[in-house]
């Protein structure tokens, strides 16, 4: 069965777009950290990030880079952390998180954002990309 994610990428269900290529997007997550928390996600649908290709892998990171950048315009912060976590979704997804202290990164702390906020912030960063 397809992931979440893979029924966003196939506009099969709705999601913020930051980024897309062939091989991979960004989207803001619906159950931000912070303003500006944003997730990138290869298209193909592997659970486990090691078992990804390792081109795919260095894709993801360059793509993230990107992303980071465009996000420490949007949303200035100390830091942009990165974290492979995903126990939420069977589908491999890098959190790209705006932060300026440590305590921000756990994610007991993720509450429902409201889609328009969504949208304004992925344009915002797109702005920058």
């Amino acid at each position: 069965m397809a992931s979440v994610f893979s029924k966003i990428i196939a506009r099969e269900l709705p999601g913020n777009f930051v980024w897309e290529d062939e091989e991979s997007v960004a989207i803001m997550t619906i159950a931000p950290l912070k303003k500006g928390h944003v997730l990138v996600i290869p298209k193909q649908e592997v659970d486990h990030w090691y078992d990804l290709p390792d081109a795919t892998i260095a894709h993801l990171s360059v793509v993230s880079k990107k992303v980071a950048k465009a996000m420490q315009q949007a949303f200035p912060a100390t830091r942009v952390a990165v974290i492979i976590a995903g126990l939420e979704v069977p589908h491999t997804h890098l959190h790209l998180i705006p932060m300026d202290e440590m305590q921000e990164l756990d994610f007991a702390n993720a509450k429902p954002a409201e889609a328009d906020d969504l949208a304004r912030y992925a344009e915002k960063i797109k702005a920058y990309l």
